[in-house]
């Protein structure tokens, strides 16, 4: 399914060099069909204004200071067409290839650009589901971690450092995230999360519950067959069999 004939396509461009953001609205130029509806030289102002605007398609850059075109796109969620206008490596084009999102590497040809202009509108209004945590997760080199989580709170962009994050907690399609006495909500699985973060610093204890490995106290039984391990800020969370196997052996390295 494409999108309605007759029906602009709302474009975003994302890019924090002008030139590059020059490049894109002109390639855009022969095509009345498709409306810049914003231009954004930083990750930020783009998760605001994917958020108040509703684009239909976004030309965004991968490499930005500050808040990455990743990050971005985990904020922003599914239903957006996106095209990556990128100078990453073959493993993350991979990626995006694996996920169903083109990409234009830099510098790019105007034949390579309509043909991903071409693939995004397919894109518009199809059906196939997209999961922007899991193009984050493939994108990253083997042994590489995530080193902080991004969180959308209204309009506000929280950076969460992941040496800050206490546990995460599953909710539904959700993860609450204990950090320094408060908790952040963001869409996101909890398996995700867990694959996004370094196995030697946290755990799943739990199938709703992931710490950090370095805020563990005790582990202590908890009626017949069950556990908790207690945090150093007096948190107390359920520990699972599996997760009670895990636990046990970092402790007894600990020990």
């Amino acid at each position: 399914m494409t999108s309605e004939p007759g029906k602009k396509i709302r474009a975003q461009i994302v890019d924090d060099e002008d030139l590059a953001r020059q490049i894109v609205r002109e390639m855009l130029a022969p095509h009345p069909e498709v409306e810049i509806v914003a231009e954004c030289a930083n990750g930020f102002e783009a998760v605001r204004m994917a958020a108040e605007l509703k684009p239909d398609l976004i030309f965004l850059d991968t490499q930005m200071p500050k808040l990455d075109g990743f990050e971005v796109l985990e904020l922003i969620g599914e239903g957006v067409a996106v095209v990556f206008v990128t100078a990453y490596d073959e493993h993350a084009l991979r990626a995006f290839e694996v996920h169903a999102v083109d990409y234009l590497m830099k510098p790019f040809r105007a034949e390579r650009f309509e043909a991903a202009l071409d693939r995004a509108k397919q894109r518009i209004g199809g059906t196939t589901p997209f999961r922007p945590e899991e193009l984050t997760a493939s994108s990253r080199s083997a042994g590489m971690y995530a080193e902080r989580v991004v969180v959308k709170d209204g309009t506000r962009v929280q950076l969460i450092p992941v040496s800050k994050l206490d546990y995460a907690e599953a909710q539904d399609d959700y993860v609450a995230l204990a950090s320094q006495g408060k908790k952040h909500l963001k869409q996101q699985t909890i398996s995700s999360l867990e694959a996004a973060l370094d196995p030697k610093n946290f755990v799943r204890i739990h199938r709703s519950y992931l710490v950090n490995l370095e805020r563990v106290t005790r582990l202590e039984p908890y009626g017949k067959d069950t556990h908790v391990v207690i945090l150093n800020d007096g948190a107390r969370l359920p520990v699972s069999r599996s997760g009670y196997a895990r636990l046990k052996a970092f402790l007894d390295q600990q020990a």
